[in-house]
């Protein structure tokens, strides 16, 4: 495992603490589960715009696989 350190604001800090209280977890647990939020919303939005792309450009992508 590997270690970051990040550097919050305190009105940031606050904010993250009292969210991580509401959910019951500590904050470095709520920023990994927000963390990987944004990598699978990424990810999601990568492979949506190769599907677009690769739909936009069949015709192109087909003749050049001949």
């Amino acid at each position: 495992m590997k270690e970051l350190t990040l550097v919050f604001t305190d009105a940031e800090w606050e904010s993250l603490d009292d969210l991580a209280d509401a959910h019951g977890v500590p904050v470095a647990e709520l920023v990994r589960t927000a963390v990987r939020a944004y990598q699978d919303a990424e990810a999601a939005r990568a492979a949506a715009s190769g599907a677009s792309l690769a739909d936009a450009h069949a015709d192109l992508l087909r003749r050049l696989g001949e």
